[in-house]
Formats: C-alpha cells, structure tokens, sequence
C-alpha cells in the first residue's frame, strides 16, 4: 500500500512489477491478494512478472507455504496462486527498448525472440533458460560465471552489452538483489537493480525504490522508507534521485 502512495495511485500510474510478492514478510497473502485484484480490475494499467520465489518448491521454505496454512487451516489458497503463477509472464519490453525481468539474462538465450518460444507454463524448472531468468545476477567480472545461489549463472557487462546491442535495447531493468538504496547501476548503466521492499525482512535497514519512466524513456529513481509502524510519527518518505 506504500509503494502505490508513493508511485501513485493505479489507475492514474501503469505499473510493472517485476516478481517476488510473497516469502518477504508476515503478509503475503495479502500483498499478493492485492496486486491480483488489481491485475483483474486494471488488466492493461498493471503487469505482474514473475519471480524465483512464485514456484511451489521455493514457497515451501521461505514462508508462505506456512503463512497460508496458518491463516486458512489448508494449503488450498497456496495450491491456487502457486497454480496461478505459472500463468505470469517471465519477462517485459517497455517500446521494445527497456527488458525487463526478474533475474538476469542467460547462456542459451540470444535474442527476444528465444524467449518468446518458451514455454512459461509449468514450475520453475531447476536449470535451463526459465530458471536462468529467474535466478541470474549481473556481475564485475566478464563473461559467464557459476552463480553462489545453486541456480541460475552470473553474467558480466560484455555479456549484457552484447545482450542489448543484439536486441536493439537501452536497458536491463531487474530486481532479485537487495540494494541498500533501493536501486543500484551496473554494467555502464546496461543494468539496474530495483529493490522496491523497504527494510527487507524487518531487519536489513534497506531503503527501497520505484523507477519511473517517462514518453521519452527517461528515468527518474522514487526512494523510500518503510511506513511508520502504527504511533510513530509520519516522515518525509520521497526522495526522487533523477537520471536524465
């Protein structure tokens, strides 16, 4: 509810969400339950990616799983939006010149058009092109590497810049990685990282951002910090940082 007091409210604001909406703090359900909702009512204003952690075999270790049996006394509410994730697209084109995804590019993909020929509807597979997507981490170093998460690859900025030369793109916009600041440049500016949940896991002091873009596909950075809990006092939670 934050990140739409800040980003502004939908139907007003298009908004491209790029995955993990459940396993990152007490409210699950919720958070997810609402941004659906949203998909429902405002089919063409929201667009919901999907992240490593909508898969059954993720949810089932880092909280929701638990968070819906506690809440509804059965798995059923899980079994349905873990059947639903498989219907979320991977990856997004904003006019064909920013790609956006949830984790990072991959050795068996060269072009668009590679992932237009996936098939998306099934679980996160553990290897292979889907998971690379889900899992992958930009780097400092060149070309491929293993990644330290069991899944996916890092990839250096000579990969990403052949990436987006290949495809005729300015940007790689993803998420996946905590950014202290909320969003965080690599790669020459080929890559950013959006981290748009604030003090992660209540305990990480992590401020969290949205970015904006304009007709002209300039980028304007929203920063902020958790809502006050309930007592506390109401701060100044804006910071726009610009990038032209």
């Amino acid at each position: 509810m934050e990140l739409f007091k800040i980003g502004g409210p939908c139907p007003d604001t298009n908004y491209l969400f790029m995955g993990d909406y459940v396993d990152r703090g007490y409210y699950s359900v919720e958070s997810v339950s609402y941004l659906v909702a949203m998909k429902v009512r405002y089919p063409s204003r929201l667009t919901i990616l999907r992240g490593n952690h909508e898969s059954r075999q993720i949810t089932q270790v880092y909280g929701f799983y638990d968070e819906c049996l506690r809440k509804y006394g059965n798995a059923n509410v899980w079994k349905m939006f873990t059947d639903l994730f498989d219907f979320f697209p991977i990856t997004a084109l904003v006019e064909n010149k920013i790609f956006c995804l949830h984790g990072g590019l991959s050795p068996n993909i060269e072009t668009i058009d590679n992932i237009r020929d996936l098939n998306r509807f099934q679980e996160v597979p553990h290897d292979g092109p889907m998971c690379d997507l889900l899992w992958s981490d930009p780097d400092d170093r060149g070309s491929w590497g293993v990644s330290p998460r069991g899944a996916g690859f890092t990839f250096g900025q000579d990969i990403s810049e052949q990436f987006n030369h290949t495809n005729d793109l300015s940007l790689i916009s993803r998420a996946h990685q905590l950014v202290m600041e909320g969003y965080s440049w690599s790669h020459e500016q080929q890559v950013v990282t959006i981290f748009s949940a604030p003090n992660y896991c209540y305990r990480c002091g992590n401020q969290a951002a949205i970015m904006e873009v304009d007709e002209k596909l300039n980028n304007t950075f929203l920063q902020y910090d958790p809502c006050p809990r309930p007592g506390e006092p109401s701060v100044s939670r804006k910071t726009p940082d610009y990038f032209l």
